[in-house]
Order: C-alpha cells, then structure tokens, then sequence
C-alpha cells in the first residue's frame, strides 16, 4: 500500500489500483494526516484546512463521518498487515504508518542522498528517480484552503529545487543539451523565477545554442517588466553577462544591408467590417492590454463564428494612427480546410511588405526570423496574425521591437502563448441581444426588425448570439424581402432542421464548427461525439466518463481541450452551492450540441444506457444523503452496469442542490428513456427525484409520475407502481386536486402488498392516512397509521417506525389524546436518536412538547419545545423552528427559574437541514 501527495492525493494497492476516497474533504483530511505521519493534528487545525471559508456549525460532525469513512476503507484493505492505523489521541487524530510508505517521504530521502554523492552521475540517478515520483502538482484534489495551499507551495519549492540540482549535476557530467532540456519545462511553468531561467540560459549558452539563450533572457526581461515593473536581478544579470563575455551569435549577413533597405509603411490590413456592431467592452479590453506594454500580445480567444477576426480587423481600424510604422496581416489557417501556413511563407511575405527585395530575403526560417525581428525593432508597428492553431505557429511571427503589438486570434486558449510570451487573453463570447438586433438590422433594415421585435429577439437566441450564424440568418431574410421574421423563427425552432438553415453557399456554423472538432486530438474528438447523447446542456466530468465510457480523470482531460477549443464552456464552480454539486462543471450551447447530436451515430451505441446508469447510480447516493436511514426506491435493473466512479455529496443541502441542478437533464433522461423504449430506466430515474420531489411538491411535477407509472406498468413492476402512486398522490393532494389524489393513493397499499414490498406499503398507508384525514375520515385514519407502524416494526425499518410514530402522534395530538400523543412521541425519539434525522426529531420532539402542554406539564413542555426550536434553527429547517417557536408562544409566562435550554433529552448533535418528511 501506498500512500500519494506528489500530484492527485491518493492511496494505491498492490495490484496499482486506487482506493476510491471520495469527495475532496476526506482527501483534504488524509492529505492534512499524511504531512504529519505520527504526529497528532488536531481538530481545529483539520477544520481550518477542510473549509477555507467559515466552516458550517456541523463541521465537526462532518469531519468525524470522514474519519470513519477512511478507516472503514482502509480496514477493508487490509490495512493493518502493513501498520497503517488512524487513531484518535484527544481532541486530535494521528495516522500512524511507517513514513517509507509515503511517495513524499521517500523524495525528500532521495533528494537528501543525492546532496551527499560525490559522483555526479549517482546524484543524477536518485534526482531522477525522485521527480518521477511525481504526478502532478502536489495535493491535488483537495480544498483550497490556506494550510494545504502553504504545504503544496512547499512541496513545490522542493521540487524545483530538485530540478536544479539534477541540471547542475548534468551540467558536471558536461550534458548541457540535457540541462536545458530538464530546466526548459519548468522555465516555461515558472517564467518569473529568475535563478530557473539563469539556469537555463547558461545550460543553452553552454550547449552551444547563445542566440536561444539570449532570447531567453530578452523574453524574461519583458515578463519582469510587465508583470512586475522590475529589471533583472543578479542571478540573472550575472547570466547574461557571462553569454555575452563567452561570445555572441553572428547574425545573417543581410543583416549588415539593412540599413541600405528601403523603410516602407507596409499595411496589410483587410476592409473593414461591414455592419460590425457593439463589443464595447472587448474593445475596452484590447485597449488595456496593447496601452502601455512593451511588446504587447492581445490574444482573442473564442468559439466558431464568435466573431473574432471581425473584432480584431475593426479594433486595428480604429488604431490606425498609433501604428504609424506600418499594419502586418496573415490568416494562419489554423482552422481551415486548407492547410495552416506555413511560417516561411508568411515571413516572406511580411519580409517583402518591410521592403526587403526578393534577392535578399534568406532561405532559411531561422534566418528569415533574425531579419524579420531586426527590421521591427526599432519600429511602432500592429501585427495581425489571425485564426492561429496552436502558440508554436505563432511564435517565430512576433516582432521584435518594444514598440510593436501583437494581436492574435485564435478558437483555442493558447496558454502556452500566455505562459511563455505573456500573451494578454481577451475572451469574446456570444453577443448581447440588443447588439444581435442591432446586426441583423445594420443587414435587413431597422425597419424590418422593428416590426417584428419579439421575433427578432428570439432570432438572436436561435443563433445562440452568434454573430456568423446571426449574418447567415440574415442573407436568408435579405435575399427574400417577403418573409417575415416570424415565419423564419418558425423554422429555426425545429432542432432537427437548424442546423441546415444556418448556412448559405459555403458559410455556416456546421461547417465552422466542423473545422474546429478536425483539429482535436482523437480523445477529445471522442468525447465531443458523445455529448451528442447528453439530454441536458450542462454537465460534469462524472456525466462525460459515463457517456464517452472512460474514467472521470480522463473525461477532464478532454473536457478540458474541448473548452480550450470553445466548444464547450466551463461553467462551474460559481458561488458556494453551485460549487458543492457542480464543480468543474461544462456548458453546451444549443448550436454546439445540434452539432454533437448530429455526430452522435459515429458515437458508442452503448452511450445512452451507460448515461441513464450513471444518474441512477448518482442518484441513489444523493438520495442516502439527502434522506439517511431510508431505504433504495429500486434496485438497478438488471444489466445495468455501476459507473468506474459515482460522485458523493456531502450533506442534505448539497445532494437536493444537485437534484436541483440536474432536474431538466434528468427530465429529457427520461424523454430519452422513453424514446429507447428502457422503460425499466425510465420509472426510476423518476422515482429517484423523491427527495426534491417532496421538498418542492408544487412544482409541476405531475406530468413526469404520470410517465413515470405508464412506464411501470407497461415492465408489470407492482412495487415501482404502488410507490409512484403513493408520490402522485401526495403531489395532487398538494395541488390541490383531492380526488384524484384519492384515487391514487387507495390503489397503492394494495399494489406494494402483491409486491411483498412491506416498506412500500407502510409508506403508502401512512400516505393514504395523511389524505383521508382531509375527508374526515379519522378512525380509518387512524388504523392505517396504525397498520404501517406494525408493518415497518415487522421489517426492523427504523426510518418508517418513526415517520409512523410521527403522524400518530400528531394524530392523537388532533383528537386531544394526549399520553397517546406523548407515549408516540417519545417512542419515535428513542428511535431516531443519530444527527441525521433532524427533520423528524424536530416534529416529534414538537409534538412531545404540545401533548406535555395538553397534559399540564407546562415547564417540561417548554423544555422540549425550546431544543426542537434550537435544534431547527441550528441546522437550517426553517418550518420546524417557526412551529416549535410558534408552540412556545402559547405556553403561559415561565413561573420558575432554570436553564430552558436543557431538557431530559439533552441537545442533539449537529446535522445539516433536511426536508419535513411526510
């Protein structure tokens, strides 16, 4: 067994395979153990790490849940054999291991050993076999919180440090090209660290490569200047200094002509844009990022038909007199059906545009680049290199005077362009809708649009706000001045024809996008063709493993590169709910997921079933969140297969935020479901809402049981029956609509009892008890809550002994029988004594307090009433305090002294809210 911190924070078996550890809480708390192998870390130093803002009031109980969950895990893995133990000594927890255990704990001893070898090739052995001990940036999959950002800076510092020394030590054995090689990578990770990039100029310079390392040094410079209004400090001063004094590059020979060339004031620039309209910001944004920077690079960045080259032609347009030495263009064909240029060619014809004869220009790429760059240096010029594939094709086209701007366009991020040359990104998204209006009349005519304003609003949402699709719109209307607005919204509106619609002669969004999905690698291509299947449009790593059929580190991977592409948008996290169910979630517009869908028969035909398994399966682990002690709505149908790994949700709030999040998508699931006649899936990703369906039971959710029980009946599934009936019921009960509640609910106890459900047909008894009380119909009433507790006590099912309890007591309470309504009361307490059933305690203990009152113990009432007050309130169920408070209200003034707080029943633990159970 073995434990990691150098990259993804993790425990790995024998046989290689990890431990599944769970959310990033309880890989925050081993990682928090682990940095202090055998020394008690204690509980406040544990919360400070696990929450980096203020922790909840339940945090403690959280945090003891994790613990206990890592020492279930490591006992069922046989942890003990290897002396692994997680203790508690106090208010503290130690994890006693021996530390060769420990991928940290063996760096740290090799990097120590290799410090002592007088061989430089021994120390350059165990410094490798140090650094492939890692995997990644160090504790990665735990909170960011202060403590473990502190530990992981550490790490890293230790590792860069590491990296040096096996450069130094390459350096002794006299493997320059290799130093450069270990040192270059972590230049480029780490381009403000000025002894790394000393390193590397002298390991260049050393290896015969000076011009690369004076480049280096000009390169940092830059950065230094424009990140940190500094110069070069000694290290690096001292560097350059000593290249210089070994001997500098001779540049081309016609580099001794320049000043014989002619100076022209080339400009290479296209037309202007014809009916470009607002991007008011983004052209605020480019002005900050070109005014003042030496040797400025904008970089914008966005999806197909975003409208980028059109911004970057118009801004250059209005800066025409900051470039007085002259504009440079060239389309890179990055995303082309041609091939991307090449950068000879391009160089050439900038070379030729600076006024360089034909006869001069040199044959080669290095030495047409030394020519380009020297005639720019001293020049105050805009170079425009547009639709640039990746940062490689961009560089040996930069200028090289102080004075120049650089703007590039791209549909990838390009980050090693940010990294290396400090590119300044200027995202552009999807216009506004006033600006879309505005486009398509600056084509049509305002007067066409103003007749039809609605429809054109809702034209600039079919077009996703793109500006390419928005123009195409905009020929189909222009070139027929007879329709109208509305007959075209009419069409667009149908999915299946869309696509299609947005494209005139050899313009279109298909065919933009299709240029970009052409230019991914074959994993990401992959990935982009099984979203196609995805019924929502939005989603997480978890959801595109399921889809595509990989693991969720390798959906990441090519979600990332999708976004990198804007093909798809990062979305999450936003905000602390939005973070604790959706984090690193993605976005899909309409027109990129038409598109998917369109490829979606190239995907894997086992897509969707694996898609409806996975929110299965994540939706029973939010349900035992959300609702702990209740037993599974269903079990998976048979075939289904378990998902390689299934999100967990740390408390109520966040598992109903996640039902809450995926409610649409789970919606077309079970459209999906349907239309693939998997019915056994369909039912169930229904019945699996039941937590959010009884927490927002007004909220429409008829039309969906309904489907939810035709597809019940149509699999002959009784249980699934009874127990979707049972939930219509209440929900037309809660609308209102008592009848057909009525007649809903009376056929389910008689549904789970064929079944043999025993669960199922308490639950839908209690249900049904619940309804018939609004009839008048008490006695019958009453023998049906009574029948439910006998059945659940039957079973030993704690959970519905105590829902049972809870509507018997208020039950007794209605008819004044108040020691029945006390004995129920504290009959259901003594059942639910853990912190998870908040909820019901807090109507029980309720319901206790008001039948003491009936009985006349008033002070003891008051007891019980002010902890199910305080209880209510500590954990957020806002409906169990206002009743408890309401109740004390109307006990009469306190006669004695004494503490209100404590009752016979002490205060409960802490737990998060949970919905008022039925």
């Amino acid at each position: 067994m073995e434990f990691r911190v150098l990259g993804t924070v993790g425990v790995a078996t024998e046989d290689g395979a990890f431990l599944p550890l769970g959310p990033a809480k309880r890989r925050s708390l081993l990682a928090m153990l682990l940095l202090r192998p055998n020394t008690a870390v204690g509980v406040d130093r544990l919360t400070e790490a696990l929450w980096d803002e203020e922790p909840p009031t339940h945090s403690r109980t959280v945090l003891q849940g994790h613990v206990s969950r890592l020492r279930a895990l490591f006992a069922e893995h046989g942890a003990e054999a290897y002396g692994i133990e997680l203790a508690t000594q106090g208010p503290a927890y130690v994890l006693r291991l021996p530390e060769t255990l420990i991928d940290a704990h063996r760096f740290e001893e090799l990097v120590s050993l290799a410090r002592g070898q007088r061989s430089p090739g021994d120390a350059v052995l165990m410094l490798r076999e140090a650094l492939a001990l890692w995997q990644g940036p160090a504790l990665t999959g735990t909170v960011t919180s202060p403590p473990l950002q502190a530990a992981a800076h550490t790490l890293e510092e230790l590792r860069l440090a590491s990296v040096e020394a096996l450069a130094e030590a390459y350096g002794k054995l006299g493997e320059h090209g290799r130093a450069a090689a270990v040192l270059r990578t972590e230049a480029v990770a780490h381009p403000l660290r000025e002894p790394l990039s000393a390193a590397l100029m002298l390991a260049l310079s050393r290896s015969g490569r000076q011009s690369d390392a004076l480049e280096w040094f000009h390169r940092t410079r830059r950065l230094l200047c424009d990140e940190l209004g500094v110069d070069p400090g000694p290290v690096l001063a001292e560097a350059y200094a000593t290249i210089l004094r070994t001997g500098t590059p001779t540049g081309p020979a016609e580099a001794a002509e320049l000043p014989q060339l002619a100076d022209p004031v080339p400009d290479l620039l296209p037309r202007r844009p014809r009916g470009f309209t607002g991007r008011h910001a983004e052209l605020r944004a480019l002005d900050a990022a070109t005014a003042g920077q030496y040797a400025a690079i904008a970089l914008v960045t966005g999806g197909a038909g975003v409208g980028k080259t059109a911004l970057a032609v118009h801004w250059a347009h209005e800066r025409l007199s900051d470039f007085p030495d002259g504009r440079l263009f060239a389309d890179l064909c990055g995303y082309s059906d041609t091939p991307a240029r090449q950068v000879t060619v391009v160089l050439r014809e900038f070379l030729l545009a600076l006024g360089v004869p034909v006869q001069r220009i040199p044959e080669t790429e290095a030495g047409m680049g030394a020519l380009y760059r020297s005639l720019t240096d001293d020049r105050r010029m805009l170079v425009v290199l547009d639709n640039a594939r990746d940062s490689e094709q961009v560089r040996p086209l930069l200028p090289g005077g102080d004075h120049c701007v650089t703007l590039v366009t791209s549909r990838d991020r390009l980050g090693g362009l940010v990294a290396t040359d400090a590119a300044r990104p200027v995202r552009l998204d999807e216009l506004p809708a006033a600006d879309c209006t505005a486009l398509l009349a600056a084509v049509i005519g305002e007067e066409r649009v103003a007749a039809e304003p609605a429809a054109a609003a809702r034209l600039a949402a079919l077009c996703d706000g793109l500006p390419l699709a928005l123009r195409v719109t905009a020929a189909r209307l222009a070139a027929r001045p007879q329709w109208t607005l509305a007959a075209l919204v009419g069409e667009l509106a149908d999915e299946q024809r869309r696509l299609g619609l947005l494209r005139v002669e050899d313009t279109g969004v298909a065919a933009a996008l299709r240029l970009t999905v052409q230019q991914l690698p074959e994993q990401a291509r992959r990935m982009f063709r099984a979203l196609g299947l995805h019924t929502g449009s939005e989603l997480d790593r978890y959801t595109a493993a399921a889809l595509a059929g990989c693991t969720p580190d390798q959906a990441a991977a090519a979600l990332e590169r999708l976004a990198a592409a804007h093909l798809v948008v990062e979305s999450g996290p936003r905000g602390p709910a939005h973070s604790r169910t959706r984090p690193d979630s993605y976005t899909l517009h309409d027109l990129v997921r038409l598109y998917a869908r369109a490829l979606a028969p190239e995907a894997d035909p086992d897509g969707l079933a694996r898609l409806l398994d996975h929110y299965l399966h994540t939706g029973l682990v939010a349900t035992a969140t959300a609702e702990p002690g209740s037993q599974p709505c269903f079990v998976p149908p048979p075939g289904a297969r378990r998902p390689a790994a299934v999100r967990e949700f740390e408390d109520r709030q966040a598992a109903l935020a996640w039902y809450e999040a995926e409610r649409a998508t789970l919606r077309g699931a079970v459209a999906a479901a349907v239309a693939a006649s998997m019915h056994d899936r369909a039912w169930r990703l229904v019945l699996l809402q039941w937590p959010l369906i009884l927490w927002r039971v007004r909220d429409g959710w008829v039309p969906l049981l309904e489907q939810a029980l035709e597809s019940a009946e149509l699999e002959q599934e009784l249980d699934a029956q009874s127990r979707t009936r049972a939930l219509l019921g209440w929900v037309l009960h809660e609308e209102g609509r008592y009848d057909e509640a009525l007649a809903q609910l009376e056929k389910a106890p008689d549904l789970a009892r064929r079944a043999g459900d025993v669960t199922s047909e308490a639950i839908a008894r209690i249900n049904l008890a619940l309804i018939l009380v609004q009839y008048g119909e008490n006695d019958r009433a009453g023998d049906l809550l009574g029948h439910a507790l006998t059945l659940a006590g039957r079973v030993g099912d704690r959970s519905t002994e105590m829902l049972a309890h809870q509507h018997l007591a208020r039950h007794f309470l209605n008819a004044r029988a108040f020691g029945l309504a006390r004995e129920h009361s504290r009959r259901g307490l003594e059942l639910g004594p853990s912190p998870e059933a908040i909820p019901r305690r807090v109507l029980l203990r309720t319901t206790y307090g008001e039948a003491l009152a009936g009985l006349g113990h008033t002070e003891e009432a008051r007891r019980q009433l002010t902890v199910a007050a305080r209880e209510a309130d500590d954990h957020g169920y806002e409906e169990g305090a206002a009743a408890a408070h309401a109740r004390l209200g109307e006990l009469p003034p306190r006669v004695t002294g004494g503490d209100p707080g404590v009752g016979r029943h002490g205060r409960e633990g802490p737990m998060g809210p949970a919905a008022a159970a039925r």
